[in-house]
């Protein structure tokens, strides 16, 4: 088991590995072949053993990847410049964060709500990983107080009917995506085989949703997919969308992750399709190396969000990189005169507007859109009323 150019894991990360590598070769050996989703799901969130669900260290210089929210408070200060005008609209107005991370967005949005007078009644996180959730819990207690009594911790999405706004902050990359190839006779599902203790492609006819969804993409596309073509297919986005935003009746969706357009992700020059692990900052493309080891990500179809969203009854306001986003958020007014800052601040706040804003940063590969429902038009900040790149949906 290699993988080109990755730091070897520690020993006791290798076992650690090696015990979820049983769990789904056990799964394998008792049903068959598993779908990939399904390869993805346990990997990711498989409890005490998944690499979301084991307590690893995930975020920052020391982990596989950083978030926008890491890098420091501007991300989070810019976005509430978009967010209070909405929560002004709403009489007791409800922020719903999926996939809280660190904690760290949540105290830093809180704050700047409240510079703009602006918090909500109440403030919700939604997080499937108990360690990240004590991770959130211990973090808020040392740093928002205050606040605890308007904060709650959700195990599953809000039944009730509420308004204010639903943020989702690199989560739908993280969502089990099923694989398949262009063959001679047709589209096939790349499925996952266990053959002599390690895991394997192997290939069979498109089942469930896959068998549905996937021929209406391919019939979408402006250019057939040639033969051998690679790539995936996140089935559950509509689902996904409907279980965290269905029951929102006034307010914003608002997403942020790496992504495309449909015409540009599913494209005959991406033979390899998007899907990619993450270990240490470094990127690869086998996810059978150290499974629960590795974050595997796959980037968003936000034209099949966007159809998701219109489904559901919400109207598209904003689609645009994250960079031309911020700009029209008014990302200057969140810095300030960064002459007036004292020196190490002001490089720390300059590295921020680096990593969130140029191309080859997080500037033009991560995507922003908004969804909304029953919001005065008169009363949405430019973000959420320029065209941005709405038309390429």
């Amino acid at each position: 088991m290699s993988a080109p150019q990755l730091p070897p894991p520690d020993p006791e990360l290798i076992e650690h590995s090696e015990r979820l590598a049983a769990h789904i070769h056990a799964e394998i050996a008792a049903s068959g072949p598993i779908a990939f989703s399904r390869y993805m799901e346990l990997a990711l969130y498989a409890p005490g053993l998944g690499y979301y669900s084991a307590g690893l260290h995930k975020f920052g210089r020391r982990g596989d990847f950083i978030t926008a929210p890491e890098l420091g408070a501007v991300f989070a200060q810019t976005l509430a410049q978009v967010i209070a005008p909405v929560l002004r609209q709403l009489e007791q107005p409800t922020i719903l964060e999926v996939g809280g991370g660190s904690g760290r967005f949540a105290v830093d949005l809180w704050r700047a709500l409240a510079e703009l007078e602006a918090l909500p009644e109440r403030y919700w996180l939604l997080e499937r990983s108990a360690d990240l959730r004590e991770r959130q819990i211990e973090r808020l207690e040392q740093e928002l107080p205050a606040a605890l009594p308007r904060i709650a911790w959700l195990d599953e999405p809000p039944r009730e009917r509420w308004d204010g706004v639903m943020v989702a902050n690199e989560v739908v990359d993280a969502l089990p995506v099923d694989l398949f190839e262009i063959t001679a006779s047709g589209p096939m599902e790349r499925v996952v085989e266990s053959v002599a203790g390690e895991f394997r492609f192997g290939l069979r006819p498109l089942q469930g949703l896959l068998a549905i969804q996937l021929p209406q993409l391919l019939e979408s596309l402006p250019q057939p997919l040639p033969v051998g073509w690679q790539g995936e297919l996140l089935c559950t986005a509509g689902a996904w969308l409907d279980s965290v935003a269905g029951r929102l009746r006034d307010g914003m969706a608002l997403l942020v992750d790496y992504g495309e357009v449909a015409s540009d992700l599913y494209h005959p020059q991406r033979p390899q399709g998007s899907f990619r692990c993450f270990y240490r900052h470094r990127v690869h493309a086998d996810p059978f190396w150290y499974p629960g080891l590795c974050d595997l990500t796959a980037s968003v179809d936000f034209t099949a969000l966007a159809r998701a969203g219109d489904e559901l009854g919400f109207e598209l306001a904003a689609y645009d990189t994250q960079s031309a986003f911020l700009r029209a958020a008014r990302i200057d007014l969140a810095i300030g005169d960064l002459s007036l800052l004292p020196e190490m601040k002001r490089i720390r706040v300059s590295q921020q507007l680096k990593t969130l804003m140029l191309p080859n940063e997080m500037g033009e590969r991560f995507k922003v859109m908004a969804l909304i429902r029953q919001l005065d038009p008169e009363h949405l900040p430019d973000a959420l009323t320029l065209p941005g790149q709405r038309h390429r949906l």
